[in-house]
């Protein structure tokens, strides 16, 4: 695996690997990998004749009030794991590298971006756009990986793909990937290292009602009263606030007052000891 912290090696190991014909597939990540991003990484071996991997806490998408400097960081950890997945390329820029002296450019997706964690974070997802339109540029790659956890995140990179008639990859090729959760079914993130023992196992609270909740939508029933429902269960079960708990339709993230024929999700943003948890389900 090489590891690159340069823009221009970097162009010249994917050039040589694209002039031998081989395809790239790329998993941006802002490190601290456990298993969900390594099933990321396992899937895009399976998509791509070589697979690329970056790893970069991106300024631009942490607040004021937000655990920039405390995000974990352990590349040397990380390196080992991707290493061992068989992975091509590690690359792990500097904030100076990224954003160079003069840095003036952003990408807003307007819509997506305001609602949810949105709502609750303002100029997140402008950060995430501006981050993820540079690794594509970057990167070149054919097909991109992004795991499902972060559902507002994958709508707003596959709606930034078509509206600027991204090429590589196609909007078509980034691929959201199923989350994967802990026996107690809540989802793995880096945030839950956060956790005090007595919140963790107060944390599976999360999933367990929104797998009732969802039970309910199927049903038929309303989602006014089953997502108010829901809250309340969150706050009963540990949670000290519910940032938000909305039936989505999946695609433009409009809310829907009952589940119906397009596609929808159950997203939900809940707080407990010093973690913001997120997690989504399809009903």
């Amino acid at each position: 695996m090489q590891t690159i912290s340069c823009l221009q090696a970097l162009r010249t190991a994917v050039n040589t690997l694209k002039s031998g014909g081989k395809t790239l597939a790329l998993v941006p990540t802002m490190g601290a990998l456990h298993e969900g991003h390594l099933t990321l990484v396992r899937e895009a071996k399976a998509r791509a004749d070589a697979v690329a991997v970056s790893i970069f806490v991106n300024p631009l998408q942490f607040g004021p009030n937000e655990d920039l400097d405390a995000y974990p960081r352990r590349m040397a950890q990380d390196a080992a794991l991707l290493q061992a997945e068989g992975v091509a390329f590690l690359w792990a820029p500097t904030v100076e590298e990224m954003y160079p002296n003069g840095f003036a450019t952003g990408i807003a997706v307007r819509g997506l971006d305001a609602v949810l964690c949105g709502a609750a974070r303002p100029g997140h997802f402008d950060g995430v756009a501006t981050v993820v339109g540079k690794l594509f540029n970057q990167v070149r790659p054919d097909v991109a990986l992004f795991g499902e956890k972060d559902w507002q995140q994958l709508a707003i990179i596959r709606r930034m793909a078509r509206d600027l008639d991204m090429t590589t990859p196609f909007a078509d090729a980034i691929v959201g990937v199923p989350t994967v959760r802990e026996a107690d079914g809540l989802a793995m993130s880096s945030r839950n290292q956060y956790l005090s023992a007595q919140e963790r196992t107060q944390a599976a609270t999360l999933p367990r009602s929104m797998r009732t909740a969802i039970a309910r939508l199927q049903a038929g029933e309303a989602a006014a009263p089953v997502l108010a429902e829901l809250t309340d269960a969150l706050l009963t079960g540990g949670f000290h606030a519910v940032d938000y708990a909305d039936l989505r339709d999946a695609e433009t993230l409009e809310t829907l007052s009952q589940r119906g024929e397009a596609p929808a999700r159950l997203l939900v943003a809940a707080r407990i000891g010093k973690a913001r948890l997120i997690d989504n389900l399809p009903v």
